[in-house]
This record gives C-alpha cells, sequence and structure tokens, in this order.
C-alpha cells in the first residue's frame, strides 16, 4: 500500500537512524515520497536524496522550525525549500545556537538534582550539531535514571520540572517569512500543541495564514478521528493546505513507525501535488 510520510527526524537532529536507515524503513512500509524534517537543521538531506534516488522514493526537502507565541510553542515545518540557500543556514545555525546555550544550564539543573551527567557526554551522543532535550533524555535512559524519553520529560524536562530552562525562539511569523524567504510552504505541525482548540484555533491559523502560512499537518500519528475531522474541516474552511506525518524519531519516540505511525496513519499520495505548486507560487511571489 503506496503512502508518503512529510515529517521524520534522523540523527542529524534528535532521531536515532540516519537518513539511509530513515528510507529503508519507508521502503518497506510502502512510502513512495517523505519529507526529511530535521529540526533547525537540513544537512541530512544530502543522504536522503542519495537513498531515495537508490530505493525509488521522491524526497522532499523540509526542515521543522520551532517558535513561540505566548505560552504555547509552535513547530512550523517547511517543506519544498531551497536547502542550500545560505540566508536560511544562517538562521537555523542561530537557533541551533540557542540551544547550546541552554542546554549546558539543562545539565547544571540535572547535576544540581544528584544525577551524573554531563554535556560532553550529551554532545558526542547526540552526533550532531543540533543538540536537544531529546539527546539528553537518551543520555538519562542510557543511564538507567529513567524508563523512556516521556519519563525524563515528566520528571526533569518539560516544562514547569525541575531542570527545565527555556530557550530563544522567534515568533511564528519569523519562522513562516525564513521558510518562504527559501522557497518553502510553511505548514503548522501537530497543532494541538498551539494549547488552543475550537474558536481558539481558528483564530491562530487565520492570523498565522496572513502572516504566510500554507498548511496544517492534518494527519498525525496520535490525532484522533475527532480531531483529524476538526483539522480538516479547518483546513477546507480557511483554504490551506493538508499535510500529515508520523514525526518518527526512532528510540525516543519508541511507538512511532515509519509511514504508519501507531499502526492506523495513511497519508495520501494525492496531498503532495498541491504542495508542490504552492511552492511553485511561493517562488516565483
Amino acid at each position: 500500500m503506496s503512502r508518503i510520510d512529510l515529517h521524520l527526524h534522523t540523527t542529524h537532529s534528535d532521531g536515532s537512524l540516519s537518513p539511509t536507515e530513515v528510507l529503508r524503513l519507508a521502503h518497506k512500509a510502502g512510502v513512495t515520497a517523505l519529507a526529511i524534517t530535521d529540526h533547525d537543521i537540513v544537512s541530512g538531506i544530502p543522504e536522503a536524496l542519495a537513498a531515495g534516488a537508490e530505493l525509488g522514493i521522491e524526497i522532499i526537502p523540509g526542515v521543522e522550525i520551532s517558535s513561540r507565541v505566548g505560552n504555547s510553542e509552535l513547530h512550523i515545518l517547511g517543506y519544498c525549500l531551497h536547502w542550500q540557500d545560505p540566508e536560511l543556514n544562517q538562521r537555523l545555525a542561530f537557533l541551533r545556537e540557542s540551544r547550546h546555550s541552554r542546554n549546558p544550564q539543562i545539565i547544571e539543573r540535572l547535576r544540581a538534582l544528584g544525577l551524573d551527567v554531563t554535556y560532553e557526554e550529551v554532545r558526542a551522543l547526540a552526533g550532531t550539531d543540533a543538540v536537544g532535550r531529546p539527546h539528553i533524555a537518551r543520555l538519562l535512559m542510557d543511564k538507567k535514571y529513567v524508563t523512556s524519553a516521556k519519563d525524563a520529560f515528566d520528571r526533569y524536562l518539560a516544562d514547569g520540572r525541575p531542570a527545565y530552562v527555556a530557550r530563544e525562539l522567534p515568533n511564528p511569523a519569523d519562522a513562516i517569512a525564513w521558510i518562504r524567504a527559501a522557497g518553502g510552504v510553511a505548514v503548522l505541525a501537530h497543532p494541538t500543541w498551539a494549547k488552543v482548540s475550537g474558536e481558539g484555533l481558528t483564530t491562530l491559523l487565520t492570523t498565522l495564514k496572513t502572516e504566510g502560512l500554507g498548511g496544517i499537518e492534518v494527519h498525525y500519528s496520535t490525532h484522533t478521528k475527532r480531531q483529524t475531522t476538526e483539522y480538516l474541516d479547518l483546513a477546507k474552511q480557511l483554504d490551506l493546505l493538508v499535510t500529515g506525518g508520523s514525526d518518527f524519531h526512532g528510540v525516543t519516540k519508541p511507538d512511532i513507525e515509519v509511514g504508519t505511525g501507531r499502526g492506523d496513519l495513511k497519508v495520501s499520495e494525492k496531498l503532495l501535488d498541491p504542495l508542490k505548486k504552492a511552492a511553485l507560487f511561493v517562488g516565483h511571489s
């Protein structure tokens, strides 16, 4: 059964598998097109393109950028962008640097709580320039301080927990503008993170659309049928593109599989052409 997956992470950010390994899983799952959307970095795309050519899988260049509005952290996915664009890469480097400023503070808080961890260990485990809290969670798992990534976030790393440290993030309008400046289409990832529903979500999406948002991630591994229906209706009402993806990470989200999420995710190939056409429009606007 053919399908697409437009939300995947690799070892270039906080995933546990390389782009080639992710592509092999995608091939087994019948995925015909996918987007590598690592956090604040695009360095995994060349390997993905090579593996995709070998396996017959179309690669959509992508990225996931964190932003903040009020108390909500919103993630903006960028698709079909010119991933080698110098200005885009400079902006992404700034976001990665904000992580490097924050992470040692998290480590110091963990050490103050009696956990024997160092930032050097985190960076060695990550093996990438895009180091984040999931890497810290993996180290805590390796050292048996927690039983899972969820346990690590629930006990130490989530907002409001003892080792949490906020980081500097752009507002959604800036994240959208960066993606569009690189010729890409901006899509709101996992809208449940917005911490608003009903009219509040409609208002938020309406505002984001005026700022250049092109779509909403309707199909997602943890969305209920009711949420999927709600987001489909919103996309139709606001004339936004519909996208979907598993948000595969590997070890830190062991219940999420490439292409199929928790087993019942099916993102149709029919969603791809409208996305590509929208990118062409951005590129000529």
